[in-house]
């Protein structure tokens, strides 16, 4: 079980709940805190002004609520914002929203009572997987009204997925013996007042991204072998006067990767140590640059993974709630903290990574395809009769395509703030825009992968090269094959891609 308490949550542990289904707890004294939260606020707010308490919300702050419809506007917030639209967002995206949200009330800065994060707990561990429609986000308030649709679920109303049907939340409450939350304070406003979908799907993004940079490290190193190039571009002496740490990295994971193969070559063997009488050479005195400059190329990749990361983890450690109750020092403080925009910058530059990440597999992709660039394969690495036989040329259409949607796609969405709510959000982030677009790039990219490898092991097979591989990347030829068994005739090869593609994103 992963307790949610004070202590940060780690991204490991983000990934056992959201990929092994580990069970959520909370902290005996992460309740107290909750609650003595809720009660300071309770007894504050009976003699002030306190935005979204005794007040309306956005720019209808001017108004006083009476203390007897106070409850009743946090109702019609929840209802009025639940108004999302379009297809439902994945339950691994809405379980890691509601991980965020969770770990965001538990801090004890929202005054909101235990029993809510308590009743949120209980549908993680339940496989309850509340509707959230995919639009409706602009990023600040934060997420309103897609966590509107959280909030929904909670006071018993709108729509849940369970047992793989959607059905209405109130049917699977009472089926399961749950009780909806009732509104005690400012709950409503506490609920849906945050970055906590943007967040969460971040998370997944960084889980996923993470996953194409060691898929495309795999596959750079075994076209590296292919060709049996040269190790130099790799090594420590030749990275290491590039102060670049990414780039280092990258380098020192080849090495790692290729550090038993029998393919790769020393430079010293064939040009240093013996003269030629050759004008024009046979072999290739350096690669393309696809194969040659992957420290400098996926090494700013590494990096920006790691810095999304950093943000995303800080994000989801922290209070993204406005006002902020301060019990400590007895005080109640109004801001921004809702604001999406570290979230949205850094799903943009991710968008950007994960895309270029693709770019460099579309490269060697159209290498192994084109037989005059590595002139060791048949035209589209074809294991069958020429002419008759096409081989790869259908999947090559495939990868480009899906590579120019990746290029269009990673536009920046930080930019394009539309002021909106009667000019009270005059600037905001479109974080979960951002998340969202990029999650599609990073899908994009494991379909593009998919194309590469199944081009790499048909390679390997044609120049019967598979036991002179490196154990690591020997190791992944053979799980595909698995998968995939080699082959010389034209068949459909959707269903192969759509194997692999599988392959890759559990893996």
């Amino acid at each position: 079980m992963i307790l949610i308490s004070k202590t940060d949550i780690t991204l490991e542990q983000l990934k056992q709940l959201l990929i092994k289904s580990e069970e959520i707890g909370i902290d005996k004294n992460t309740k107290n805190t909750t609650d003595e939260s809720f009660n300071f606020l309770l007894d504050f707010a009976k003699n002030k002004i306190i935005y979204g308490v005794n007040t309306g919300f956005g720019p209808m702050a001017q108004y006083k609520i009476n203390t007897n419809e106070q409850l009743q506007l946090q109702y019609n917030l929840i209802r009025s914002h639940a108004a999302g639209i379009g297809e439902a967002l994945s339950p691994i995206f809405v379980k890691a929203a509601m991980i965020a949200r969770l770990k965001s009330l538990a801090l004890g800065y929202s005054g909101v009572p235990s029993e809510l994060i308590s009743l949120i707990s209980e549908l993680i561990n339940k496989n309850i997987t509340p509707f959230i429609p995919k639009h409706g986000g602009v990023g600040a308030s934060g997420d309103l009204v897609q966590l509107a649709h959280l909030a929904l679920n909670l006071i018993g109303e709108g729509n849940v997925f369970y047992e793989n049907k959607l059905q209405p939340t109130n049917k699977v409450f009472k089926k399961l013996n749950i009780k909806p939350f009732k509104i005690k304070l400012r709950d409503g406003l506490a609920l849906i007042n945050g970055t906590s979908v943007m967040t969460g799907i971040g998370i997944v993004n960084i889980i996923n991204a993470k996953k194409t940079l060691e898929l495309s490290l795999l596959a750079s190193s075994l076209i590296n072998e292919i060709v049996q190039s040269f190790d130099d571009h790799f090594s420590l002496e030749l990275n290491s006067v590039k102060k670049h740490e990414g780039q280092q990295e990258i380098a020192k994971d080849m090495r790692n990767i290729l550090i038993d193969s029998k393919l790769i070559r020393k430079r010293e063997e064939h040009f240093y140590e013996k003269t030629t009488k050759e004008t024009v050479f046979k072999q290739k005195v350096q690669e393309y640059y696809s194969l040659r400059c992957l420290p400098q190329i996926l090494g700013p990749i590494l990096e920006t993974i790691n810095n999304a990361e950093k943000i995303l983890i800080e994000e989801i450690n922290s209070v993204n709630d406005n006002p902020i109750i301060d019990v400590k020092n007895k005080q109640v403080f109004h801001g921004g903290n809702f604001h999406g925009d570290y979230i949205s910058f850094e799903m943009d530059k991710l968008k950007i990574a994960i895309t270029k990440l693709s770019m460099l597999a579309e490269r060697q992709i159209n290498f192994l395809m084109n037989d005059k660039l590595n002139e060791i394969l048949k035209p589209f690495v074809n294991l069958g009769k020429l002419g008759l036989t096409l081989g790869l040329q259908g999947t090559q259409f495939t990868a480009t395509s899906t590579t120019a949607e990746n290029q269009m796609l990673s536009n920046p969405m930080y930019i394009h703030s539309i002021p909106n709510n009667n000019d009270n959000q005059d600037i905001v982030s479109m974080g979960t825009n951002s998340a969202l677009i990029t999650s599609t790039v990073i899908d994009n990219t494991f379909q593009v992968l998919a194309v590469q490898f199944l081009a790499i092991i048909q390679a390997v097979d044609y120049l019967n090269i598979k036991d002179k591989l490196s154990s690591k990347t020997k190791n992944i030829y053979n799980e595909l094959r698995l998968i995939v068994p080699s082959f010389t005739k034209d068949d459909i090869r959707h269903n192969d891609l759509q194997k692999i593609y599988n392959y890759l994103k559990e893996k």
